[in-house]
């Protein structure tokens, strides 16, 4: 075995959970060798650097061996060696991290906190007004 389909590998070294992922991948323009984008039926050998440009990171994969199929998580580390910068580690955790500064209020769903607010507020202004409703018409009636 001394070549490999590029998105059958990058299947079997689980950077993509289908096969299919890859191939659409490969098509995109988001999987590149020496800078350069390839096809889905481009040959990988050992020795091969990958690049694969998952926004907004793009990881680096060395190829160690090629794979008869596809392997469990723990072997994958055989047969690839991910020589990915730390600096796209660090822009994929400020990513994670300004998700959550920048969010606007008033924007999409409200969070459980909201809704127990909302619902709290709700119960307590109509069972003030119901319970002082009823109690005046009681009064009303025995007078």
């Amino acid at each position: 075995m001394n070549d490999e389909r590029i998105d059958k590998w990058l299947w079997a070294m689980r950077v993509f959970k289908t096969r299919s992922i890859a191939t659409d991948a490969c098509k995109k323009g988001r999987v590149m060798m020496g800078g350069v984008a390839v096809k889905p039926s481009r040959s990988v050998k050992v020795g091969d650097v990958i690049d694969v440009r998952k926004p907004p990171v793009t990881f680096s994969f060395r190829v160690k061996a090629l794979s008869p199929g596809r392997l469990g998580a723990k072997l994958v580390p055989d047969y690839l060696e991910n020589i990915t910068p730390q600096s796209q580690y660090d822009l994929l955790e400020m990513t994670r991290i300004s998700g959550f500064v920048d969010r606007r209020k008033g924007l999409g769903r409200p969070t459980k906190r909201d809704s127990r607010e909302m619902s709290r507020f709700k119960e307590e202004s109509y069972a003030d007004t119901f319970y002082l409703d009823w109690e005046d018409d009681d009064d009303e009636e025995e007078d």
